[in-house]
């Protein structure tokens, strides 16, 4: 059990059968009556964010929460394929539930994933990926705008910015958390 006490950021409860991470909260001490603590939550499921206050000193359950070593291992259809680093368990995710994060997904790369009552809800990526690009207009003498960038498309089929002297086959580094471009491998 958690109290209201144990709230700050990042900080995941269990309301309702659902799990939440604590995005913002308040602490309000009114002239009159008890001490209270408004909230920012973030459904964990459906990545909606509610508001709701809490009484001072409230209970609140700790969610099922578990972390694994994954392996991702291929892509099949709409689903990607991940194995457990333990058990050798494969485990299929939908597309829809990764989001943005499958196109930073290369085969063989070993993340950890967010399980609730079995179920995956969230990976954690490395902070970057080297990807390789597939697709990009070609670099043409005398562009030496400082600062410059171009869309490329790497080999997850997501699109860059990349400086204009990035051609075909080079490989980049890729922040996950931003989609940024950081360098050349």
């Amino acid at each position: 059990m958690l109290s209201t006490t144990d709230f700050r950021r990042g900080l995941k409860i269990e309301m309702d059968g659902v799990p939440y991470e604590i995005v913002d909260f308040l602490h309000v001490k009114p002239g009159k009556g008890g001490a209270f603590i408004r909230t920012k939550l973030k459904n964990m499921i459906n990545g909606r964010v509610v508001e709701n206050t809490f009484r001072s000193g409230e209970k609140m359950v700790k969610p099922d929460l578990e972390s694994k070593d994954m392996q991702y291992l291929y892509r099949e259809g709409d689903e990607y394929v991940f194995m457990d680093m333990e058990s050798y368990e494969q485990l299929h995710v939908g597309s829809a539930q990764l989001g943005e994060k499958s196109g930073y997904l290369k085969d063989g790369m070993e993340m950890s994933m967010l399980l609730y009552k079995g179920q995956p809800l969230d990976l954690d990526l490395p902070a970057s990926v080297v990807l390789a690009v597939s697709d990009t207009e070609p670099g043409v003498k005398g562009d030496t705008v400082s600062g410059a960038t171009k869309p490329a498309v790497v080999e997850s089929g997501i699109t860059v910015n990349v400086p204009l002297f990035i051609n075909i086959g080079d490989k980049i580094k890729v922040d996950t958390r931003t989609g940024n471009y950081i360098g050349r491998e």
